[in-house]
């Protein structure tokens, strides 16, 4: 197990623990806890922590900085229509296929549906669409799909 799931594992399991759902850490504590750096935890934020998988994260940084963790309930729509709003007007096939999973593991797709939109979004499906320009393509393709189903 990485040192980002180990990070993941601590902060999931102390969100459970808390009162109400919201975690507050302090970022040097964990970096220091994890004898990692504080851009690890960072990381383990943006990936593990997002809005599209339920959870809020307020950091504060600096000498007292923290970092707030809210686990969020949001109804199917409302998570579609964050995941939309948050699309750039490029997205990568990596960003894609993490968008695509995590609204899948949210229950606000079925599986095979995700599965379907990545290969409409995949290089091969924009195989005749110029490299340079693939990921704006992309980006409106999912748009548009994830548009029909909210």
């Amino acid at each position: 197990m990485g040192i980002s799931d180990l990070i993941a594992e601590f902060l999931q399991s102390s969100l459970e623990t808390s009162e109400n759902g919201v975690l507050e850490v302090q970022r040097s504590d964990l970096a220091q806890r994890f004898n990692c750096v504080p851009s690890q935890i960072n990381y383990v934020m943006s990936t593990r922590f997002s809005p599209e998988r339920g959870y809020i994260v307020e950091s504060r940084r600096g000498g007292n900085g923290y970092i707030r963790i809210t686990r969020v309930q949001v109804n199917r729509q409302t998570l579609m229509m964050h995941v939309i709003n948050s699309l750039g007007d490029q997205v990568d096939l990596a960003s894609a296929r993490a968008i695509l999973s995590n609204l899948a593991q949210a229950g606000a797709l079925q599986e095979d549906l995700a599965q379907v939109l990545a290969a409409a979004v995949g290089d091969k499906a924009l195989s005749g669409v110029p490299r340079e320009n693939r990921d704006r393509v992309r980006a409106d393709i999912l748009k548009q799909a994830l548009i029909l189903l909210v």
